[in-house]
C-alpha cells in the first residue's frame, strides 16, 4: 500500500491504530502480572489507649475532729468519700448517753470538719465545721450528776466521781480551766471539753 496514496483522513487513522497497538503491546505484561498476584491488604491500625494516672497520686487523705460523746475523741484522717459513720467507728463509736438521733451516719465527711456528739439532754448532736458555734446546752459542772459527767467524751465513772469529790472538797467551779486541778484531767481533755460544760 502506498501511503502517498491515502488521504490526510487515512493517514490519521492508520497512525491512530498503530499507536494504539503500541500501547496494547507494551501494557499487556502488567496487566497478566495484575491479574496472577494476590491483592494487597493494608496494615490495621489499633489505638493506642491513654496512659492512666499513676498510683501514686492518690487524693491526700481527709483530717477530722471527732469530739464529743464518743469513745476516743481526736483527729483521724479518713480517706476521701467516707462518711460520718466511718469516723464515729474509728473514734471508738458512740457512749452510753450519745445522742444518736441527732447524728446524721450517712452524712460525707469534708477535710478539716468537726463532728460534735453530744449527750442525751444535751442539745442537737451532729456535724459543725471548725468555725461553726458551740453546741448548745452545755453541761454545769457545778449541777451535773455522776452520770451527766459520766457521758462526757473520755470522762468515766471513775474520772467523773473525782469531779464531785473535788467539787465537794473545794467549792464550785469558776472556769473550765479549774479541771486541770483534778487528778486525770489534763489540759488536752480540757480542749475536748471546751463548748461542752461550764463553770
Amino acid at each position: 500500500m502506498n501511503l502517498h496514496s491515502l488521504t490526510l483522513g487515512q493517514r490519521r487513522a492508520l497512525v491512530a491504530v498503530v499507536v494504539g497497538v503500541a500501547l496494547l503491546v507494551a501494557g499487556a505484561p502488567r496487566l497478566l502480572h495484575r491479574g496472577s498476584a494476590a491483592p494487597v491488604t493494608p496494615p490495621l491500625r489499633v489505638a493506642v489507649p491513654a496512659r492512666s494516672a499513676p498510683s501514686g497520686s492518690r487524693a491526700a487523705p481527709l483530717v477530722v475532729d471527732v469530739a464529743g460523746a464518743v469513745r476516743r475523741p481526736g483527729l483521724y484522717r479518713l480517706a476521701r468519700g467516707t462518711r460520718i459513720a466511718d469516723a464515729i467507728a474509728l473514734a471508738g463509736g458512740f457512749t452510753r448517753r450519745a445522742d444518736r438521733v441527732g447524728v446524721n451516719l450517712a452524712a460525707p465527711v469534708a477535710d478539716g470538719e468537726q463532728i460534735v456528739v453530744l449527750a442525751r439532754g444535751a442539745g442537737t448532736a451532729g456535724a459543725s465545721s471548725g468555725a461553726g458555734p458551740s453546741p448548745t446546752a452545755p453541761l454545769d459542772l457545778n449541777t451535773a450528776t455522776l452520770e451527766q459527767l459520766d457521758a462526757l467524751p473520755g470522762i468515766g465513772p471513775t474520772t467523773a466521781q473525782k469531779i464531785l469529790d473535788y467539787r465537794q472538797a473545794h467549792g464550785p467551779f469558776h472556769a473550765v480551766a479549774d479541771l486541770d486541778a483534778v487528778p486525770g484531767i489534763g489540759q488536752g481533755r480540757i480542749e475536748q471539753l471546751k463548748g461542752l460544760v461550764i463553770p
